[in-house]
């Protein structure tokens, strides 16, 4: 009970903090703004979180946990291209499934040098664990054989690419679309396996 307690607190925290900073800009926001939002007070807000930025930082790490897990369940005979696709079309999904949201918070992080720093951080940690599964389902040698780090690098290449044009373009483009836009350029290196 306490944990689900805490899992609701963290929460709403995040929520509010994700709309407060995408529609008024990270440094316009306080954290007394933040907790009051939430229903919380400034000392509850540190309990969950050591600043704005961790906020930001914990959506992103749900991201590449949602990535590598997807990418664990894909079907083992699965063309690399296939499986890598799915694989960043999770995110692409949830972006696309709230919009308006996503779009916010995408253009909040690529806008705001501290949280693309951080964005391009936790990209090269999901590439690192991505290659890992990738390694795994082909029974190689990630020390040794490349492609593995070189299929997850080209395909978070492709998410991030994504992600910049149809922030770029405020949303009027869609990501599923220009994911499978994307992938089709790539899919060729991918299944060259």
């Amino acid at each position: 009970m306490a944990q689900r307690k805490r899992q609701l607190v963290s929460n709403e925290l995040t929520e509010a903090a994700l709309q407060l900073l995408a529609s008024k800009g990270f440094d316009a926001v306080t954290i007394d703004e933040i907790a009051t939002a939430a229903g919380v007070s400034k000392r509850t807000f540190f309990r969950y979180f050591a600043s704005k930025e961790d906020v930001v930082v914990q959506f992103l790490a749900g991201m590449g946990a949602d990535m590598h897990t997807a990418l664990a369940a894909r079907p083992a005979e699965e063309r690399p291209s296939a499986a890598l696709r799915h694989t960043v079309g999770v995110p692409i999904a949830t972006c696309a499934g709230h919009s308006d949201r996503a779009l916010r918070v995408v253009q909040l992080i690529l806008r705001t040098p501290a949280l693309h720093a951080r964005f391009l951080e936790r990209q090269a940690q999901w590439r690192d664990d991505l290659a890992a599964e990738l390694a795994h389902r082909l029974g190689r040698d990630p020390a040794t054989d490349l492609y593995p780090r070189l299929a997850a690098g080209m395909a978070l290449t492709a998410f991030d690419a994504v992600l910049h044009r149809w922030s770029g373009s405020d949303g009027a483009e869609d990501p599923d679309e220009l994911i499978d836009r994307a992938f089709a350029v790539i899919a060729p290196a991918l299944d060259a396996v």
